[in-house]
């Protein structure tokens, strides 16, 4: 037995963590939380001056009585869980459960799973941090608050199953309110003119700025008209017609002759981004790839706890991913030195710092960063699938990127005014990037509501006061454009300018709201609330009107530093909450709030009650508002011709588990799916497979590649995180497993394009 215990909260960090510090310690996984407070009830005594009453989660039993025998075996004990208040209180709740003297335990933290970072944190180690564990215990109790306190009220008076928590209601609030605003919106009508000049063989358009040295705005087609009158003797051959987007375009063609009256050239800095924090990569990762903010964790969780089995001294590819910090320690601000100067030369590196702008910033800890600058994107390629090398790419070319020289880029404006009327202004802009520096490696994405168009032509040398002419003039009808719903990415980037929450708790937020049916994803990225959301928003902003103020989301964050800085304590700060907020809200909606029926604004065409939405935890769907009396169901008729067809091309077929039964297809949350006729007692699901997966099996069946050759053992076709392969039905168990040929793939693509290529014929 090692004198040592190690006890972090990761199963995928112990393998790492032991072999670095082997032989004389141990390493074991607590597997996150063992213990909180139960579920189904409160377990605050309110009157009791809020104490909580904690219990080691049933399904940790096994884990707490394994720890406890280990860490009565072990001379001394060591708590290594990550690096913030949810974390220490993990180490807290550990030393409860294991009966151990949080003054005696050892606390160590690291931001990297690397040799050098683990053997630093056992150097240096520290005791607990009481304040952090109470602020963490008044997040939890206060949420717990709200959460118990106020959702039965929603369970009364709208229906059951919904929920609200202080962040996730104040989320939702800002997707309703961004609806209400697209809803609300009333475009206003503006007209743009330009002219196209030409000089020698080149072509650019200039667009009109200035009438009088005012910025001119012409709001209608009659406004135009009488500027065109100042240009031209005659505008009664103005053509009209309408562009692609239906909006009105008017144009005079003529000739008309422009000088150049001004002419400026000047060089304009463009500084790299500071590296990744949390929110930061989430949104960037969101505009660049697509992912989700909860994938873009789990992602990041894999490459911060990756392990190489070849190189035990490499271990782990970026440091910790929950951080607010945009620092970069001495020993990356080197290798990021070391990297720029060998790939792109030394004039390409800048040595800089930056400063986060949130005020809650831990700066002890550092900004996302590779752990190691040397290890490119391109020598992870054979070893990461595809996600986890995107994101590690995104990572490494910001680090880099964070410490490169600023890009130059040379503005040339040129003003024109025409020969007819020397008092208009007419602009053209065009940038040229002349030192790319930076932007060699890295450029920032952005939101949709951040989209500009960028012009596509060159400006040629002209000199002042040169003559040009153009052949016609434009002037394009155009509408302001509604705001654009949220991404994940942008309502990540208005939660923090808002200052809700914390960027770890973004994920699990977003991933709620889409899940409780408040949310629903449109156009596969943004995020539209749905009639619930309505409902609910509208309640909790007239019967619970603080918590969901933005300004008191804010506050609490406040509250919670201010325990943490021991300024305040958190009993003293639930007390305030709920005499002076959450128990007169209470009574005033249990008292006068009248019950909501979320309505479909049809007729049951049975009995010709209202239909009202109705869930389960499969789907929604619409039936009578005199359930139990009338018990009519609205059907989805291409969800129900969708579900037959699979039922004629499945059921009724033998079970794989047991012959005796039989195969029935099952609704999910998400998707259709197979299960056994006895299911739930019988576990055996299937997946529905595609086009694509069912030509794969069929074409291995006939060339009898569904049998191992050696073993006559049956194979099955099974899914990697990067392809699929060819395994024994028991694999792992069975360890039989090979590839699937190429030439196997490249029929079954030929198959596919030829099929849809007589589809298309067909139509």
């Amino acid at each position: 037995m090692a004198k040592n215990l190690v006890i972090v909260e990761s199963p995928a960090k112990w393998k790492t963590i032991e072999k670095f510090l082997w032989p004389d310690y141990k390493v074991v996984a607590s597997m996150w939380h063992i213990r909180d407070l139960p579920g189904k009830s409160l377990w605050i005594d309110i009157e009791n001056d809020f104490e909580p009453t904690y219990e080691i989660s049933p399904d940790k039993t096994k884990t707490v009585n394994n720890l406890k025998k280990l860490a009565k075996d072990s001379a001394e004990v060591w708590i290594a869980t990550d690096e913030d208040r949810e974390w220490e209180a993990i180490w807290w709740h550990l030393c409860a459960a294991l009966k151990l003297d949080p003054k005696n335990t050892k606390r160590i933290v690291f931001h990297e799973i690397t040799k050098k970072a683990i053997n630093n944190a056992v150097e240096n180690p520290r005791t607990i941090d009481l304040d952090l564990v109470d602020a963490q215990q008044a997040r939890r109790l206060l949420d717990r608050l709200v959460w118990f306190k106020v959702s039965p009220v929603l369970w009364k008076k709208i229906r059951k199953g919904l929920s609200a928590w202080r962040v996730q209601s104040v989320a939702v609030k800002l997707i309703v309110e961004k609806e209400k605003e697209i809803k609300n919106f009333k475009p206003v009508e503006t007209w743009k003119l330009s002219v196209e000049l030409t000089f020698w063989k080149s072509k650019f358009k200039a667009e009109l700025h200035k009438v009088w040295w005012k910025v001119k705005k012409f709001k209608n087609k009659e406004d135009v008209l009488k500027f065109l009158a100042t240009l031209y003797d005659d505008i009664d051959n103005v053509k009209e017609k309408e562009n692609k987007k239906w909006n009105l375009e008017l144009e005079k063609t003529w000739d008309l002759e422009f000088k150049l009256v001004d002419s400026v050239k000047k060089d304009s800095k463009r500084k790299p981004w500071a590296p990744f924090t949390t929110s930061t990569l989430q949104q960037e990762a969101s505009r660049k790839y697509g992912f989700w903010v909860k994938q873009t964790m789990m992602i990041a969780q894999k490459l911060y706890e990756w392990m190489d089995l070849w190189n035990w001294e490499r271990q782990g590819l970026i440091t910790y991913m929950r951080t607010d910090s945009v620092n970069l320690s001495d020993l990356a601000l080197a290798d990021s030195k070391k990297v720029i100067e060998k790939y792109w030369g030394k004039e390409y590196h800048k040595k800089r710092s930056f400063v986060t702008k949130s005020a809650w910033a831990q700066e002890a800890h550092e900004a996302i960063r590779p752990t190691d600058i040397s290890r490119t994107p391109e020598s992870l390629k054979s070893v990461l699938d595809p996600q986890q090398l995107k994101l590690y790419t995104l990572i490494w070319k910001r680090t880099v990127a964070s410490q490169m020289a600023e890009a130059i880029v040379e503005v040339t404006t040129f003003t024109f005014s025409p020969t007819k009327n020397e008092n208009s202004e007419w602009k053209t802009k065009w940038e040229v990037i002349k030192f790319d520096w930076f932007m060699k490696l890295y450029i920032e994405s952005k939101d949709d509501d951040d989209i500009e168009e960028e012009a596509e032509w060159v400006l040629p040398a002209i000199e002042l006061w040169e003559l040009l002419v153009a052949k016609k003039i434009d002037a394009n009808q155009t509408f302001s454009r509604p705001p654009a719903r949220y991404t994940e990415a942008s309502l990540v980037k208005k939660l923090e300018a808002e200052w809700i929450g914390r960027p770890s708790t973004y994920a699990p937020t977003i991933d709620t709201i889409i899940n409780r049916w408040y949310v629903e994803k449109v156009e596969k990225k943004y995020l539209a609330p749905t009639e619930t959301a309505f409902i609910v928003t509208e309640f909790l902003e007239k019967y619970f009107p603080e918590m969901m103020e933005y300004k008191f989301t804010k506050q609490v964050e406040w509250w919670f530093d201010e325990i943490a800085e021991w300024k305040k304590t958190w009993r003293e700060m639930l007390k305030s909450f709920w005499e002076k907020t959450l128990k007169k809200d209470l009574e005033n909606a249990g008292e006068n709030a009248e019950k909501v029926v979320e309505k479909v604004w049809r007729k049951c065409p049975e009995c010709w009650n209202d239909l009202v939405w109705r869930f389960s935890k499969a789907w929604k769907f619409a039936g009578c508002s005199n359930y139990p009396e009338c018990k009519f169901i609205e059907k989805d008729e291409a969800k129900e011709a969708e579900l037959d067809t699979l039922r004629k091309k499945y059921e009724w077929k033998p079970c794989p588990d047991w012959i005796e039964w039989t195969i029935v297809v099952k609704t999910g949350r998400y998707w259709p799916f197979l299960a056994s006729s006895e299911y739930p007692k019988v576990k055996w699901i299937g997946k529905i497979k595609n086009e694509k997966e069912e030509l794969l099996e069929k074409i291995l069946e006939e060339k009898w590649m569904l049998v191992d050759e050696e073993t006559w053992e049956k194979l099955v076709v099974k899914n990697s995180r990067r392809w699929p392969f060819l395994a024994a039905v028991n694999y792992p168990k069975v360890k039989i497993a090979k590839p699937i040929p190429k030439e196997i793939w490249d029929e079954v693509n030929e198959k596919l394009a030829n099929n849809t290529d007589n589809n298309l014929k067909k139509d």
